[in-house]
């Protein structure tokens, strides 16, 4: 199983990006998708998580700025990131929860990360 992240890059504060990441491999069913964040010198921290029928957690700093969502038949979720500010300054990890079989438990798996720069 893999987790591709991409969208990453550089943008001026104010500015929009979209990150994506999509599970491929043996996978039976996916449970809940997310994304994570980690500043330089900091702790990795929870973005946003959405499970398999849409719910979704965000943390307090990205509430109404990011939008995530996911695409059930395509394990692929997205982060639509508005507003961004020099905090959000960060390399952004995708994470999936998923079984792999019928007969396998659930397992959670990371993707690399990809980098994240505003500006100000």
């Amino acid at each position: 199983v893999q987790l591709q992240a991409s969208g990453g890059g550089l943008v001026q504060a104010g500015g929009s990006l979209r990150l994506s990441c999509a599970a491929s491999g043996s996978i039976f069913r996916v449970d809940h998708m997310g994304w994570f964040r980690q500043a330089p010198g900091k702790q990795r921290e929870l973005v946003a998580i959405i499970s398999d029928t849409g719910d979704t957690v965000y943390a307090d700093f990205v509430k109404s700025r990011f939008t995530i969502s996911r695409d059930n038949a395509k394990n692929t979720i997205w982060l639509q990131m508005n507003t961004l500010k020099a905090e959000d300054t960060a390399d952004y990890f995708c994470t999936a929860n998923l079984k792999e079989s019928s007969l396998r438990p659930l397992r959670e798996y990371w993707g690399q990360g990809t980098q994240v720069t505003v500006s100000s």
